[in-house]
């Protein structure tokens, strides 16, 4: 029996920038938190007839949940850099419906020594894995390299299933020290993300990109700035003389951001462009980071919103290999309805972002599973969506 069906849409988003669109498809079917089939209604009616639940998109835009690929979990949903609660449910009324740890960096009293470091790492992907806060999906245990790490810890790591390092906020005296810990994760199959740029919060320094050809992680960190930015002369090197993914974050500087799309796009390395929120920061807490994001970067760059799109959601999946991000058979089923927002001179949902409007989420799912019906965060749509057998619960979310 099929879980969900989501008919009648006007436009499918895919993840993928290279195909940013599903030509020809109206529906979406999903069983045991997965997607099983794309296509076109006419082909799928029996599956259809016999969903547990329909959503009839009303001519409007699915689209995969946005992946926030640099968000400050600690444990639970809390932050204590900014004294919130329940701020990553809040943030799945954004269209986030899974975030990477960039280290868990805002705990109260964390820890440098070896034990304590690997002893947060492993208690915060523990925990996440039991612990899905509005439905989202939550990857988290981000170790923070510190001197102290040998290479032996990073093989107790990967044995208790760590899988994710950030740089940055260790106790070095020079950035440069950290090359041995970067080396080592990476030979345990663990995904270095690297700050760069200026410091951001006491306890860090400035990493160069000097320091970031040498350290060589997996991914540049708010290479737009966090939120002080790179000098366009390095960023350049990082761009053409390396691998690593580019990230682009929110609370970084939009003008770097701008710049350095511009130049990925141009030179066929659009692919590493990821896109995060980098909250909660300074910046604050903020639900519509991602969504945000997309509508500026859409809107001043004039590349395609559907590939701007996939740069937070198929390009995050490909550089965390994570089984969301994408609108495709064997993806996580993890999608939202989106449409132009009440009032918009655009007429839906990709217009909306090429002119910069945020657009109305209408539908937030998860494994299959309706989380959420109109935002509490976003405007209205212009269009909502009926939902098949009614769910009154979860459609009275206002301002």
């Amino acid at each position: 029996m099929t879980d969900l069906a989501i008919v009648n849409i006007g436009t499918v988003i895919s993840g993928d920038f290279e195909n940013p669109l599903v030509a020809g498809a109206d529906t979406i079917l999903a069983s045991d938190g997965v997607i099983t089939a794309v296509g076109r209604r006419q082909d799928l009616e029996a599956e259809v007839n016999a969903a547990a639940v329909t959503v009839d998109a009303v001519g409007t835009t699915v689209a995969p949940g946005l992946i926030d690929s640099h968000c400050h979990v600690v444990l639970g949903d809390y932050t204590p850099r900014q004294k919130t609660v329940d701020f990553l449910a809040s943030y799945v009324h954004g269209g986030i419906t899974s975030v990477v740890s960039p280290g868990e960096i805002h705990a109260q009293g964390r820890p440098h020594d070896a034990v304590g470091v690997k002893a947060l790492a492993i208690a915060a992907m523990s925990c996440f894995r039991n612990f899905h806060p509005g439905g989202m999906t939550v990857h988290a245990g981000a170790v923070v390299l510190e001197p102290s790490l040998t290479k032996q810890d990073f093989a107790d790591l990967q044995s208790a299933g760590v899988r994710l390092a950030k740089f940055g906020f260790g106790l070095y005296e020079d950035p440069a020290d950290g090359y041995d810990q970067v080396r080592w994760a990476k030979e345990h199959g663990i995904k270095v993300m690297c700050h760069s740029g200026g410091a951001s919060i006491p306890g860090s320094k400035p990493i160069t990109p000097d320091h970031l050809l040498y350290l060589a992680p997996h991914v540049c960190g708010h290479i737009n700035g966090g939120p002080t930015s790179l000098d366009a002369a390095g960023v350049d090197k990082i761009i053409d003389e390396t691998e690593m993914a580019l990230q682009l974050v929110q609370a970084g500087n939009l003008q770097s951001s701008l710049r350095i799309l511009h130049k990925a796009h141009r030179d066929g390395k659009f692919g590493r462009i990821v896109i995060g929120s980098d909250t909660p920061t300074g910046t604050g807490v903020m639900p519509l980071g991602v969504i945000k994001t997309v509508a500026e970067l859409s809107s001043f760059s004039g590349i395609d919103p559907a590939m701007i799109w996939a740069a937070a959601t198929g390009n995050n999946a490909r550089t965390w290999d994570l089984s969301a991000g994408f609108v495709r058979v064997g993806a996580a089923a993890d999608l939202v309805v989106i449409d132009a927002p009440w009032g918009s001179t655009r007429d839906d949902a990709l217009g909306a972002l090429s002119i910069g409007d945020i657009p109305g989420i209408t539908a937030v799912i998860t494994g299959g599973v309706i989380r959420n019906l109109t935002s509490r965060n976003t405007p209205r749509a212009a269009r909502l969506p009926v939902i098949s057998p009614d769910m009154p619960h979860l459609a009275s979310a206002g301002h």
